[in-house]
């Protein structure tokens, strides 16, 4: 019989993450929306006029994957860029569309969390938090 590998808390949160990421892509798949996409266009809400760099940057992920999910949400009426033309500042902002998408994926989040802390709140608290700091420069060289 094979030996059962060592509990690995990382392979853990991810197997974690992965199934609890299924079940909001689920839940906003109906809105046009993504994880990813939800992400950006709430900090795009809550920072009108964010740069790319910026959003990227908040959103852990390239320029370019940045350039291509806003263009995304703009193509699906969610968001809008005024940019004038290419090396300029943006000027993204949340539309109307894009708000009521927004606030209708945060009620479906908002369920989503109940569930889970009602099912692990050790874990709910353990979590709280780790989103902004998750270890600080440790993570970045192990």
């Amino acid at each position: 019989m094979p030996q059962r590998p060592p509990f690995s808390p990382v392979i853990s949160l991810l197997t974690v993450g992965s199934i609890w990421d299924g079940q909001l892509n689920a839940q906003l798949k109906d809105l046009g929306l993504t994880t990813r996409k939800y992400g950006l266009l709430a900090h795009i809400q809550a920072t009108p006029g964010i740069s790319f760099s910026e959003l990227a940057r908040r959103s852990q992920i390239t320029v370019q994957t940045a350039h291509t999910a806003v263009r995304a949400l703009v193509g699906d009426g969610l968001a809008a860029d005024a940019t004038a033309h290419a090396g300029a500042a943006s000027t993204l902002r949340v539309t109307e569309k894009g708000a009521a998408a927004l606030a209708e994926a945060d009620a479906r989040l908002a369920r989503l969390d109940a569930v889970f802390s009602q099912a692990s709140p050790a874990l709910t608290d353990a979590l709280e938090g780790l989103h902004e700091e998750p270890f600080g420069e440790d993570l970045q060289n192990p």
